[in-house]
């Protein structure tokens, strides 16, 4: 049988491409176009959907300039070793497939960040794992897990915030959890459990659990599972449960504590009045309000449409952000291009776009369309078809790499391989059925912020997870809280005159300052945040952000007010 040829891998060693986005069925999808290792400045692959491979061949090693491995849905019952010659590969996604184990070799992937292995047959994973001391995601939801191996449970992982584990068979947790110091969130929904063990409270950073599905021996914490938040189950594990195990600490160490506290306060009320707004001198106040405290909050529908091309978007308002001074616009443009190539794997793990809300008139609908009818103003440009859009983006690529005699191009141009092979484009569209967001390319002009815009909304999509979204929107607003404070400190003089106002994300901007912290007078301005809703098309909600578990920073220099 003749080796594969994909036009999509010869396409990308003609151009040099540092990114590869292969998906969909193959007729030869047994095996991997071989020309594939010769791309040894590839960055980022993604062979998604092939159904059918048999492996994935030992030249697989030799792609040492990988940050991200999308293996996804391509029916692989094995991986080998060869992964963890990847030293720099930080995102590695090999859900949906048939894999009963993960190679030890993992282990020796020091930059690993996010691993998906959700949807597989793992029966058991290597202890090796626990050497991956970057970790922070970690998904293994819906396999065949019986115990989560104690070596990971230990001090080493401690940038774990976020595991999954739901829907396997895992029939009691470890004290040890309260080890990994990180942890945000935790799933173990729809496994065996019949005990959690009360040293989970211990964990500092946890925010968001999840037990339902399982059978547990204390009814009472069985039925606060089902209905109780967070906090208060947590408050409930570290009394011990019932008034047992903690909660029966001595009462002379108790009355301690109690005289202690009451001392502490008595202080704290004395010196009430010279510390009155000395505290928070340096806090960055980010406020939220609910969706019916905000009244001109837009609503957001997605269609099915979706489903197989970018199904995830979260989307919210923000106020108090000013643009005015100086060079306060260019420098939240320039925040912005710095989040998609860093947080958001250079728009391959999600996609930020953000608009002037008054120029957006809802409600909006989240759609795919087909290429050739698509159409969209760009920033800066004319209304397009977006598959002319793509064919003029190409062509300037095509010149940027003559002129500049290298492969790299910059601007949009870096993007357009993640819409390859798609015969639908996503698209966010407004009230008029005017495409206001083309998601990964480009924004509309038509709502494009300025330096008067007070009030903008915000948009995060993925193809990738609903917790990618949510991860990349907090970045987001933290950072527009910490230019905030910067404008609001170097009292720039505001400058919103003519072409000014004109300034776009796709032209130049000025470096982006670090943002001093400590030489301030005064605390600077907040930012409110308004819930926005985003439903199906029967109107069932899908996601709110930010929800009670969104935006839990725990940053010492970030006040969150809900």
């Amino acid at each position: 049988m003749a080796a594969p040829e994909w036009p999509e891998v010869g396409l990308a060693l003609s151009e040099g491409r540092r990114e590869l986005v292969v998906r969909g069925p193959r007729p030869d999808g047994e095996e991997l176009d071989p020309r594939l290792y010769g791309l040894l400045l590839l960055q980022h692959l993604d062979v998604s959907g092939v159904a059918g491979l048999q492996g994935l061949g030992a030249g697989l090693g030799g792609l040492r300039a990988l940050r991200s491995l999308v293996l996804s849905g391509d029916g692989l019952q094995a991986l080998p070793p060869e992964l963890g010659e990847l030293s720099g590969l930080r995102l590695l996604d090999v859900s949906h497939n048939r894999l009963s184990a993960l190679p030890a070799a993992l282990g020796r992937l020091a930059e690993l960040s996010s691993l998906k292995a959700g949807a597989n047959r793992l029966l058991a994973l290597p202890a090796e794992l626990a050497r991956c001391s970057r970790l922070a995601h970690l998904d293994l939801c819906d396999n065949l897990l019986a115990e989560l191996p104690a070596a990971l449970l230990r001090p080493g992982l401690h940038l774990l915030s976020t595991l999954n584990v739901a829907r396997n068979r895992i029939e009691q947790l470890d004290a040890d959890i309260c080890e990994l110091r990180g942890l945000r969130s935790l799933d173990l929904s729809d496994n065996n459990l019949s005990e959690i063990p009360y040293e989970l409270a211990d964990c500092p950073k946890l925010k968001e659990i999840n037990f339902k599905g399982n059978k547990l021996k204390d009814k009472r914490l069985e039925k606060m599972i089902n209905g109780c938040q967070t906090k208060s189950i947590l408050d409930y594990l570290k009394a011990g449960g019932r008034g047992k195990g903690r909660g029966k600490a001595d009462s002379s160490e108790k009355n301690e504590s109690k005289e202690k506290a009451r001392k502490k306060k008595a202080v704290k009320r004395d010196d009430a009045e010279e510390s009155d707004g000395m505290e928070d001198v340096n806090k960055l106040v980010i406020r939220v309000l609910h969706v019916s405290e905000s009244p001109c909050t837009v609503s957001v529908k997605v269609t099915p449409n979706v489903k197989d091309v970018r199904p995830y978007i979260v989307c919210c308002i923000v106020e108090g952000m000013n643009l005015r001074p100086g060079n306060a616009l260019k420098r939240f443009l320039v925040a912005q291009t710095k989040l998609h190539d860093d947080i958001c794997l250079k728009r391959t793990l999600a996609t930020i776009a953000t608009h002037d809300l008054q120029l957006v008139k809802g409600p909006l609908l989240y759609d795919a369309r087909p290429s050739h009818s698509l159409k969209i103003t760009p920033l800066g440009r004319k209304e397009v078809k977006a598959v002319d859009l793509l064919q003029q983006l190409q062509m300037e690529a095509d010149e940027q790499r003559k002129q500049k005699k290298r492969q790299n191009v910059t601007g949009l141009h870096k993007y357009l391989q993640l819409l390859n092979g798609k015969e639908n484009f996503p698209c966010l569209v407004d009230a008029e059925d005017c495409v206001i967001s083309f998601p990964p390319i480009t924004n509309s002009d038509k709502t494009k912020i300025k330096k008067p815009t007070s009030q903008l909304f915000l948009e995060v999509t993925s193809s990738a997870n609903l917790q990618a979204c949510k991860e990349v929107m907090d970045s987001l607003i933290m950072r527009m809280a910490e230019l905030n404070k910067f404008t609001f400190e170097s009292q720039e003089p505001d400058s919103v005159s003519g072409d000014e106002a004109e300034v776009t994300s796709d032209r130049a901007a000025v470096p982006d300052p670090m943002v001093n912290r400590t030489s301030t007078k005064a605390a600077g301005p907040e930012l409110i945040v308004k819930q926005v809703r985003v439903v199906d098309v029967d109107g069932n909600l899908k996601v709110v952000y930010p929800a009670k578990t969104d935006l839990n920073l725990n940053i010492d220099c970030v006040t969150v007010i809900r």
